[in-house]
């Protein structure tokens, strides 16, 4: 049996999902503002312009995935979906990631005030699109807009809520019913 070796200067295979380990690595090591895009390509054995190809910053390497997941609920919803079952999706499926991570090692990773205003800009995002359908199901402004900031702050509780509960230990989707239990009430 031959055990052979791949060929010189053939590149090692990387995915998003790579970076973000290498990312998070760095981050636990040198906080998340003294790791630099290019340091995080270095450890993940790629060049600094390559990194670029799966993400636009070191943010969207954390982000990425919820924000994808936010889309598809704003898609659901514009499809005519209700905005429970929409805002279900984003917790749907999702594994222990690296922002799982980040959520659960903050102080470590020197994150916490990134966390902070990236999840308000989740939880705006989230609101927007569940503003939208509210609206569309003939709610006025002012009470699509309350309810959705409410659901907005119930998806990212829902993902802080997973994170430091250990998120392999529970669903995503667990999470965000139990968030938008608590939002719907009154």
């Amino acid at each position: 049996m031959s055990t052979k070796s791949p060929r010189p200067g053939r590149p090692r295979a990387i995915s998003r999902e790579m970076l973000a380990e290498a990312a998070c690595d760095l981050f636990l090591e040198q906080g998340y503002d003294g790791t630099s895009v290019s340091a995080i390509a270095r450890r993940a054995g790629i060049a600094r312009s390559s990194f670029f190809n799966y993400a636009a910053s070191k943010a969207e390497l954390l982000w990425g995935p919820l924000d994808d997941r936010i889309a598809a609920a704003g898609d659901a919803l514009d499809a005519g979906e209700s905005v429970r079952d929409a805002l279900r999706r984003i917790g749907e499926g999702a594994a222990p990631d690296a922002l799982a991570l980040a959520f659960a090692n903050a102080e470590a990773m020197r994150i916490e005030e990134h966390l902070e205003a990236e999840a308000a800009l989740r939880a705006s995002r989230v609101a927007r699109v569940v503003a939208r359908g509210l609206r569309r199901d003939g709610r006025d402004a002012l009470e699509a807009d309350v309810h959705a900031g409410a659901y907005g702050a119930a998806v990212v509780a829902a993902l802080r809520a997973w994170s430091g509960a250990g998120a392999g230990a529970t669903s995503l989707a667990a999470h965000v019913d139990r968030a938008l239990d608590i939002a719907a009430t009154r």
